[in-house]
């Protein structure tokens, strides 16, 4: 299984199945991809490796420990490993191919933003919209 960043520089290979997903709901994951939750899994050490641009990959570190490394080039969330464990974590979103897995955990749901919530009643396309007009009367007529 092959992974890259958005702009493609840095690349990566699993060499191994990939466990189910967990996503994180934390306000660290939020602010580190915009979205409502970070979708990630795990691999051991011995079953990645690096295809290219570890070069262009920039770290920041909260002295909690928290650790966010990303691409310098794009700002796409990439691999790292994780400290004190012979485990990677790997972000879901930058893997190249549909594989069997499921989200099995969801983490921090008690700091989860108050606007994320599942609903039937939203608007949902199987592609985007015809025009970004056609979005926003959609966010306008749903509420969100």
């Amino acid at each position: 299984m092959n992974g890259k960043c958005l702009c493609g520089e840095v690349q990566f290979e699993i060499q191994s199945d990939l466990p189910n997903l967990y996503q994180c709901h934390c306000s660290l994951c939020r602010k580190a991809t915009g979205s409502a939750a970070n979708a990630a899994t795990f691999v051991h050490q011995q079953n990645f490796r690096w295809l290219s641009g570890q070069d262009r990959i920039t770290s920041f570190r909260k002295p909690t420990g928290y650790r966010s490394d990303f691409c310098s080039v794009c700002g796409s969330p990439v691999p790292n490993q994780l400290r004190g464990a012979e485990l990677v974590w790997i972000p879901a979103g930058l893997l190249e191919e549909n594989f069997d897995a499921a989200v099995n955990v969801h983490l921090h749901l008690d700091s989860a933003a108050a606007w994320e919530r599942d609903s039937e009643n939203c608007v949902r396309l199987g592609a985007g919209p015809e025009s970004l007009d056609a979005l926003y009367k959609a966010l306008q007529e749903t509420g969100g």
